[in-house]
């Protein structure tokens, strides 16, 4: 009864000093509104989120065509003048222009050492110093010496090599260095099981590896079945040396050094490519069944590089912090803007990203403390878990601060919603959240995945940022459209951007058409010069995604959209996601699971859908901090994380949680009863490529999942 009484007392006393906060809040908005009118002018922030930013080019009752309202900026034309048509030709401008200035930075490893964690085990730990830098003229010569130092090993130009390995400054070398010896570089995710490294190797013929000293390893296995490989060359570990014995006989392995130190010798002219030559053979993640190596050329790369350009502002002292792979398209053409535009480019891992990160050594600083960026690429699933990390702190917080977190926010967003800033409230609370990325961020570019605008506004609020989402695929080199700075909505991605147009084409399956109220919607179909020749060994396929029309190359992406009248395009499905039930109401799984994703308990989900059946089941990966506390709240305690995946109080519980979360999701994405899963199932097992449930770029794979769990969704549906 006391207990009770002093929780009443101590929640009347923090809704007293929440109230007379806002009280105090309400005369200082009064007072302080002249001032903040003649600065802020938040009526022109207004008129820019609404201005009209792509006009219809063709129309008809089957189709819709958008193109951009806006000029080509100062680097697109600076492009077209200087006839910079390969990123050959854009690197060796670029040294010319920013020549001493920091190019490309490596973070070094001083040590490594045994930590004790506070659960009694041992973790090995980097101790950390400062970044190592190289400006563009030693990053053009390692580059130009890499590729000499190939072709003195026997590659030549136009013969495929791969690149298998993390996000590092040598990997950015490697790649330039084939570039400027018109050798195509197919590119494999360092997280791909050994099934998919040896599929791409074999496909693309290559004889030579590029790779790292972390994954050489890997090749004790993938060389026997990978004849062709006759050279691995392998980028140097800065602590340790590298064991190059056990590997096939008859295979050389070389470090990355060494073909430099070849290549500084040699008297090889370089190769220059022309713009339509393949510049890479992407391999797409796979999400549908096996990768598809996508072909791209260097005038699909710089068409994409001129998108880029056009929408970002690049100030003197920007840096970009470097994570993602470069495997991926949207990272390797991001930082390839960087270089052209003089952005230095600080690489880091999630390992070391920030202090808390699990690599780094206690008393040391993560890369985003000691690097400072202003700009950083991301993807939903990063940017998922960081608001779910700051959701998770500001709940293990005191109930004032919590109330006052609450409301801070509450306030921040509705002044945001106006057009104003709130400088008072950034200072008190928001900013010191920023500092969790260096606290220099201004500009975080999402893409890869949709983001949910829960995310979005949350990342946007707590980090002082703005949150630039982006729209595009592999197969259209990542262009496509790009949202507008000034846009205040949370759930578009755009207008068509400078080198694309945007078709939408009816699918009548779907009830998605150009003529639908209060927008037109339809399938997306992409076009213009980013567009891919197609897909490497698949001329039915490419057949099948790909055509010309008016000298025009479009792709049919499958995803599904809606175009607002300011020309902004917003994803709402995409084909092979969409499940009609036996009801016949059509629910989109990817929708479901990317508002579910954003419970706190949900660490991944997939939602199935029978159209038989009258309602959705979903798998759920749990969350194991969050899960024992759904536990400790049915005082269930003293329990291993795989027997409350099995305990059904557990299971019935998280489904509430994520029933009440999907119906309280803001703005237009708020679940339907239909959309709720009725039922779920707990999975123990964390889904990882390596299980081969998920891709490299850790998109679902719900053949796959599908196949492992029937035996669970059959029970769910019997339930």
């Amino acid at each position: 009864m006391f207990i009770e009484d002093d929780i009443n007392m101590e929640s009347a006393w923090v809704q007293t000093a929440i109230g007379a906060i806002k009280i105090i809040t309400m005369v200082y908005d009064i007072i302080t509104m002249p001032i903040y009118l003649a600065i802020q002018r938040p009526w022109k922030r207004r008129q820019l989120a609404r201005r009209v930013k792509a006009k219809i080019i063709q129309q008809d009752s089957s189709s819709i065509t958008y193109r951009t309202v806006d000029t080509p900026g100062e680097m697109h034309v600076k492009m077209l003048q200087n006839n910079i048509d390969t990123l050959e030709r854009m690197f060796n401008f670029v040294t010319k222009v920013h020549t001493t200035k920091r190019c490309i930075g490596t973070r070094q490893i001083l040590g490594e050492e045994d930590e004790m964690q506070p659960n009694g085990r041992m973790f090995k730990k980097f101790r950390m110093g400062e970044y190592k830098w190289r400006n563009f003229i030693e990053t053009e010569h390692a580059a130009a010496c890499f590729g000499r130092g190939l072709r003195e090993l026997g590659q030549q130009p136009k013969q495929n090599i791969v690149i298998f390995a993390e996000t590092r400054a040598e990997w950015m070398i490697a790649a330039h260095g084939c570039f400027k010896q018109n050798m195509p570089v197919v590119t494999i995710y360092a997280t791909l099981g050994d099934d998919g490294v040896a599929h791409g190797i074999n496909e693309t013929e290559v004889t030579t590896v590029i790779t790292s000293h972390e994954l050489l390893p890997k090749f004790k296995t993938v060389l026997s079945v990978t004849p062709n490989v006759k050279k691995i060359i392998f980028m140097e570990d800065q602590l340790h040396p590298t064991d190059t014995t056990g590997f096939k006989e008859g295979v050389e392995i070389i470090p990355f050094s060494k073909v430099i130190e070849t290549g500084n010798k040699s008297t090889i002219p370089g190769s220059p490519p022309t713009a339509e030559d393949t510049a890479i053979i992407m391999y797409t993640s796979g999400s549908t069944g096996t990768p598809k190596g996508v072909l791209l050329s260097h005038a699909n790369c710089i068409g994409t590089m001129k998108n880029f350009c056009d929408i970002f502002k690049i100030y003197p002292d920007d840096v970009l912090i470097g994570f993602l792979p470069l495997a991926h398209v949207f990272e390797l053409l991001a930082e390839s803007v960087c270089l052209l535009t003089g952005v230095p480019i600080g690489y880091s891992t999630p390992l070391t990203l920030i202090d808390s990160s699990s690599k780094v050594m206690k008393g040391c600083k993560g890369d985003a403390s000691v690097l400072r960026p202003t700009c950083m690429t991301s993807v939903p699933l990063i940017l998922d878990r960081i608001s779910k990390g700051i959701n998770d702190k500001v709940n293990a917080e005191t109930p004032m601060k919590k109330a006052f977190f609450k409301f801070a926010y509450s306030y921040k967003s509705k002044w945001t919603a106006r057009g104003f800033q709130t400088p008072l409230m950034d200072k008190i609370l928001f900013k010191k959240i920023a500092k969790l990325l260096g606290g220099r961020i201004r500009s975080v570019l999402s893409g890869g995945a949709p983001l949910a605008p829960d995310t979005h506004e949350q990342i946007k609020l707590c980090l002082c940022v703005d949150v630039i989402q982006g729209y595009g695929l592999t197969e259209t080199t990542a262009g496509a459209a790009v949202m507008d700075k000034w846009d205040m909505e949370y759930s578009r991605v755009g207008a068509p951007s400078s080198s694309n147009d945007i078709r939408l084409i009816n699918w009548e399956e779907g009830n998605y058409r150009v003529t639908n109220k209060p927008y037109p919607q339809g399938e997306i179909v992409v076009g213009g010069t980013t567009v891919s020749k197609g897909y490497y060994k698949l001329p039915g396929k490419t057949q099948e995604d790909f055509f010309e029309e008016d000298g025009q190359r479009w792709f049919r992406t499958g995803d599904v959209g809606e175009i607002h009248p300011d020309g902004a395009l917003k994803i709402i499905d995409r084909k092979k996601d969409l499940v009609k039930l036996q009801a016949g109401e059509y629910v989109s799984l990817g929708k479901v699971e990317s508002e579910l994703k954003t419970c706190p308990v949900v660490e991944n989900i997939c939602v199935y859908g029978d159209s038989t059946k009258q309602f959705v089941v979903a798998l759920v990966v749990p969350n194991p901090k969050h899960l024992e506390e759904i536990a400790e709240r049915l005082e269930i305690r003293g329990v291993e994380f795989d027997d409350l995946c099995s305990n059904k109080k557990v299971e019935k519980a998280v489904l509430q949680d994520m029933a009440e979360h999907g119906r309280k999701c803001t703005y237009d994405s708020k679940l339907h009863r239909t959309e709720i899963p009725a039922a779920i199932h707990l999975c123990k097992d964390i889904w990882t490529p390596d299980m081969g449930l998920v891709t490299a770029a850790f998109k679902l794979k719900r053949k796959d999942i599908q196949e492992r769990y029937q035996a669970e969704i059959n029970k769910m549906y019997a339930s």
